[in-house]
């Protein structure tokens, strides 16, 4: 277990998610979203760095299937990583949508489910690893 490399991307997660709510504050809807995806990676990546499994990627999705491989992961968990990957792309990119701007599409709502969703994936984390920490298993 490599707790020093987890608390460096457990930190950024932290660190992003708070950067999500202060663009849903402003009403930059898109920025949060996108960032809360990104929060959610950090942690992710937190655990299977930590556990010594180090990735690459973007995908939720994929990062919490590695991640399963080695720790069992509820069916939500891996349901709210397949919402946040929603975010991924259409969040920034100006074509992903045939006309308008990304600003244009995403919602305070939209924003406030995402920062949620990724705080409850970092929540499922900090759990897990507080349970590896101590010994116990998932």
């Amino acid at each position: 277990m490599d707790s020093k490399e987890y608390d460096r991307w457990m930190s950024m997660a932290r660190r992003t998610i708070e950067s999500a709510k202060h663009d849903a504050e402003v009403g930059d809807y898109n920025w949060a979203c996108f960032k809360a995806h990104q929060a959610a990676e950090f942690a992710i990546k937190a655990a299977l760095y930590g556990i010594g499994r180090a990735t690459r990627g973007h995908s939720l999705t994929h990062l919490i299937a590695g991640l399963s491989r080695f720790i069992n992961v509820p069916s939500e968990v891996i349901n709210l990583c397949k919402l946040l990957d929603k975010f991924y792309v259409t969040t920034r990119y100006v074509d992903a949508w045939s006309e308008g701007v990304p600003y244009e599409y995403f919602t305070r709502t939209d924003a406030e489910t995402a920062i949620k969703t990724a705080e409850d994936i970092i929540t499922f984390i900090e759990d897990l690893w507080r349970r590896l920490s101590s010994g116990g298993r998932s």
